[in-house]
């Protein structure tokens, strides 16, 4: 990893693993055509925000965009050892944040998210995002993407919150339940 990050425009950058993010909500409407209940667009409703969590939450979403704007602008490094970890560790992140949204598509309406990779993880599609980014990090050998990475993980950990009194709230004991048997990340011990 250099420590001036390079910026050169190419086909080969950073940019083509990161189209699944500003395409996903279309993504979550085929996948929901093709194998869910339907619905959608009402199983992921806007969560209720005080103040604090809306500034934390648009926090977020600058940060992505600035993952997304610096993407486009980060060759990647195809045929080192950055490539050669980093892009495993992408398609596993990858193809776990789309079996979640498969998940989500064929839970009923009104029920919680609670089976396939969410009886491991309350939140799985902000954990398997959070993995291909730092995929793309390692991938690309940029310390910057990295670190944007690192800050967009922490500001989801605060984020997750606000979704769970939205769902505590939405589905009651049932969320309470899965609550309890379920830790909020995996690998980290269950937390209320």
């Amino acid at each position: 990893m250099s420590f001036i990050p390079v910026f050169e425009i190419g086909v080969w950058n950073a940019w083509i693993f990161m189209l699944y993010i500003p395409l996903h909500p279309l993504l979550m409407m085929l996948i929901d055509k093709a194998v869910g209940t339907g619905g959608m667009s009402q199983k992921m409703a806007s969560v209720p925000h005080n103040k604090t969590e809306k500034r934390t939450f648009y926090s977020s979403m600058a940060i992505l965009l600035l993952l997304l704007i610096y993407s486009v602008f980060l060759p990647l490094k195809l045929g080192t050892i950055w490539s050669y970890i980093g892009l495993p560790i992408y398609v596993v992140g990858l193809t776990m944040f789309m079996i979640s949204i498969v998940n989500i598509a064929t839970t009923p309406l009104g029920e919680p998210f609670a089976k396939g990779i969410y009886r491991y993880s309350r939140h799985p599609m902000s954990f398997f995002e959070v993995l291909t980014f730092i995929g793309v990090g390692i991938a690309s050998a940029s310390w910057v993407f990295l670190l944007f990475s690192i800050i967009y993980t922490i500001i989801s950990f605060i984020t997750a919150v606000p979704e769970e009194r939205f769902c505590l709230e939405k589905y009651g004991d049932a969320y309470r339940e899965y609550m309890n048997r379920t830790p909020r990340w995996i690998g980290l011990p269950k937390s209320g």
